[in-house]
């Protein structure tokens, strides 16, 4: 007794088969669209947001060059330190304070927020100021993130 099974496939199962692998490569393009779509949207958000960061730190960069020639003819034109310090914070812009030595303000924009200090070293120093405080933070509503 011998028995041969053999199992025959009908002519449209070729068809099936070419069907599902022809959907399958469909929806495998589809996604691979849709995340290279969302792909693209998240890198120019993320150029957008450092774009944003770097022109506040132009700023702050901007205001520590402004602070440094003030403190640069304030140090000429002082005979002691006492004189020096009392000086700097009459020369300040208004939107800066001297306070313990730091000079503090702030840059901002519409959703960001750059706090910055500055020690402002003795008169015997060959450089004038030392960053302190370089911090960003985003505003959402009533919260601050860091």
């Amino acid at each position: 007794m011998n028995r041969k099974s053999s199992v025959s496939l009908g002519p449209g199962a070729s068809s099936l088969i070419l069907i599902f692998v022809a959907l399958a490569m469909t929806v495998l393009g589809m996604l691979s669209l849709m995340t290279a779509k969302n792909d693209l949207k998240f890198s120019e958000r993320s150029a957008e947001v450092i774009e944003a960061v770097y022109r506040l730190n132009e700023k702050a960069e901007e205001h520590h060059m402004q602070i440094e020639e003030i403190l640069s003819a304030i140090a000429a034109d002082s005979a002691d330190e006492a004189a020096y310090l009392s000086g700097i914070e009459d020369a300040l812009p208004e939107d800066m304070e001297f306070y313990e030595g730091e000079i503090t303000w702030t840059e901002s924009d519409e959703s960001r927020v750059i706090d910055c200090a500055l020690q402002v070293l003795p008169l015997s120093e060959k450089t004038r100021t030392q960053w302190v405080r370089h911090d960003l933070m985003g505003n959402t509503g009533d919260e601050e993130w860091f």
